[in-house]
Order: structure tokens, then sequence, then C-alpha cells
């Protein structure tokens, strides 16, 4: 097959296209925490628990006429967290978007790892990344949680305990249907590794790009091994460049939460 015909058949499904089907699916069921085993059982998907080392948190794999699914629990995928559960929503996104469930079957797509918390530059990971977050967190559900509810980080930890989603994959959510604009930072061995924000948050641009500013609550934690038990304030200057003169005196808080080498902050305005 010459590879004009492989783009086409593996092309970049959309994101309204992904967003609808993997909310249909949600909500089909009446419980809030999506019931990922009775979506395997239907669709007689056989599920793995096993350690793989540190190689990958998932892999979907089609083999003699049948889709298995690999979660490694040594990256942390015991069954029914948190993580393992965006894991497993991650690899139905392989089987149900029709590019990539149709690349796989017949080998225009080789089994892959698929790692949470990674910046991917691989069009298929993220679209299977915003299936999960769509099937975890269907927006009109999600939405009504949130309905008419200042925002505060406490705000993040109790829709992921509603939801049973991770803080990050939560704030990321936030971040896109949400009803404040947020920033989201991942930092990991004292350098930014990705970073994601609301199209209306009202700054783009880091300080340092992939430097931690030594001022912001993510910094002081990389620098002195301390990290404050609660939101704290912070200036625009102390995160972001391109700060307007009128702009220097905006409120913010980050909400920094860390572990060894790793570090999240999800920043926003007062």
């Amino acid at each position: 097959m010459e590879s004009i015909e492989k783009n086409q058949m593996i092309k970049n499904s959309s994101l309204l296209g992904i967003k609808h089907l993997a909310e249909s699916i949600a909500l089909e069921f009446s419980e809030i925490i999506t019931p990922l085993d009775k979506i395997l059982a239907e669709e007689e998907l056989d599920l793995f628990y096993d350690s793989y080392g540190d190689s990958f948190d998932g892999m979907t794999i089609y083999d003699n006429s049948q889709f298995f699914i690999h979660v490694n629990i040594v990256k942390g995928n015991r069954p029914n967290t948190p993580r393992s559960r965006f894991t497993i929503a991650h690899e139905l996104g392989h089987y149900f978007i029709d590019n990539h469930r149709i690349g796989l079957k017949i080998g225009l797509l080789t089994p892959h790892p698929s790692k949470n918390n990674e910046n991917t530059h691989f069009k298929i990971e993220r679209e299977a990344d915003y299936f999960a977050s769509c099937l975890l967190m269907p927006e009109e559900r999600f939405k009504k949680y949130i309905q008419r509810k200042k925002f505060e980080f406490s705000m993040i930890k109790s829709l992921s305990e509603h939801f049973q989603t991770s803080i990050t994959a939560t704030a990321i959510r936030f971040a896109d249907i949400g009803n404040h604009p947020l920033m989201i930072v991942f930092g990991g061995n004292g350098e930014i590794k990705w970073k994601w924000s609301s199209d209306d948050f009202p700054f783009k641009y880091l300080l340092y790009n992939d430097k931690i500013p030594e001022n912001s609550v993510m910094g002081e934690y990389f620098q002195k091994a301390r990290l404050p038990k609660n939101t704290e304030d912070v200036w625009p200057i102390d995160w972001f460049n391109y700060v307007k003169d009128y702009d220097v005196h905006r409120k913010f808080k980050e909400h920094c939460i860390a572990h060894k080498h790793l570090a999240l902050s999800i920043i926003w305005e007062v």
C-alpha cells in the first residue's frame, strides 16, 4: 500500500467526533463514575494487569482477531485507582476511535506504549488522551457539578474524587471546559516538562520557557525541598513573560503538589 493511502486511512480524527463518541459511551450508563469494567465486558475485551518494568502505563495489542489491553502495575496503575482508570480509558480510545482500531487491525499502527503525564507529540496519543478525558468526565456531568461554584483548588480535588480521576487529568479537563481560566504546569527534576492552559487564560508565555521560576511556589520546592500546605499568592511576574505594566498587580494563586522530583502547579487569577 502506498504511503499516501496509509495517510488517508490513519488520518487525524476530529476532536469533536472523539468527544461525541466518548461521551455517548459514558452517558449510556447512569453511574457518575464511568464503569470501565462494564464497557470492557460489553466489548469482550481482555484486560491484564502485570509488571512490565518502567517502560509504559498501558498498551493495546491486536492478536488472533482479538484486542488485549495491558496495564503496567509497576507504574502505579493498581486496579481501580485514578491512574489505572485513565490508562484503561486511554487504551479504550485506541479501540473505539475508528482510525486507531483499523490501523491496529491491519498493521498500519504497531502496538505502542502509552505513558501518563508526558507531553506527547504523537497525534494518536493526544487523541486517546482526549477520548479518556471525555469518557471519564463527560462535559454535561462535569459542568453540572461545578455550576455556580467559585473556583479554588478544593474544587479540583472534589471533582477528582467525584469522577475518580487524577488531579492532573481533572485540572486539564477543567482548563478546557470549566468556569474559570487556569494554567497547569508540570515540572520534573527542576525543569518544566509541559504546560496546559484555558483558551482565555490571560498569559500564554512562561517567564523562562522550560526553567522553573525561582519565585514561584514550584521553584521554592525544587530549591528548598519545601512546599507550603496551602494555596499561595503569586504575581504575574513570578511566572509569566511579557507582563504589561497595567497587569503587574493582578492577583493570582498557585497551588503546587509535589512528590520527590516531580511537581504540578495550578495557577489562576483571583
